[in-house]
């Protein structure tokens, strides 16, 4: 599949290695930066959402998507591992679960604004926690000119992950990814909502530990994999 990802906010999250690690599939390895683990909440919108070859759908092709995800590796293959994908589009819910095996949800959401941008979501279906479905709501500013993040950076170990692994009904799987290296800007952050994570046992703070922005990503998504010789 191809697409273009829009406007994306990395709001990262430290968050204690035991909890993570106790909801993180057991065949994963659970990727640490100095000591220390990360969660991250990120909201975007999609665009050009198609298979090689066939031209975008309008109704289709372009809607939001919102993923809570963190930091893995297999075999010592760096990925990220999603606890959860929040999108606007039923079918892209549906395709994403069906030949993805993702947690994909239902959700209304919206993006507005170019240089300031308000987004908000609220999840229609799917697992809630004591306060209700999981909801997130924002202001984001980017600031200077995007540049590519500094190796051996803690932005390079957030962001420059090429592979995404899914667990589901005892399976892992993996799909290989591509793209250039993220654009990343500073940027200011006022989360006014977040507990998209409470489903999972884990409330974050309205600042996250470190925030990034990148206007604009092409990317390339494969067909996943099912990983041979491993079930629960």
């Amino acid at each position: 599949m191809t697409q273009t990802w829009h406007d994306l906010l990395f709001a990262h999250y430290r968050v204690p290695v035991a909890a993570l690690r106790q909801l993180v599939p057991w065949p994963l390895a659970l990727d640490l930066y100095g000591g220390e683990a990360w969660l991250s909440v990120t909201p975007f919108w999609i665009a050009s959402l198609r298979p090689p070859g066939i031209p975008p759908l309008p109704k289709l092709s372009q809607f939001c998507e919102l993923n809570v995800r963190t930091y893995v590796s297999y075999g010592g293959k760096p990925g990220v591992f999603f606890f959860s994908l929040d999108a606007a589009s039923l079918s892209a819910v549906w395709g994403a679960r069906t030949f993805y095996r993702l947690p994909y949800w239902h959700a209304s959401m919206r993006v507005e604004g170019k240089q300031e941008i308000r987004y908000q979501s609220r999840r229609l279906h799917g697992p809630a926690a004591a306060s209700g479905m999981p909801r997130f709501r924002a202001v984001y500013r980017p600031g200077v000119q995007p540049r590519a993040a500094r190796r051996g950076s803690i932005e390079e170990f957030l962001t420059e992950r090429y592979c995404l692994y899914a667990w589901n009904r005892g399976k892992l799987y993996r799909a290989e990814i591509h793209h250039l290296p993220w654009p990343l800007q500073p940027v200011e952050t006022e989360i006014e909502l977040n507990t998209m994570a409470e489903p999972l046992g884990l409330s974050l703070p309205l600042r996250p530990d470190l925030a990034q922005f990148s206007r604009l990503l092409k990317v390339l998504v494969w067909a996943p994999e099912r990983l041979p010789g491993l079930k629960s």
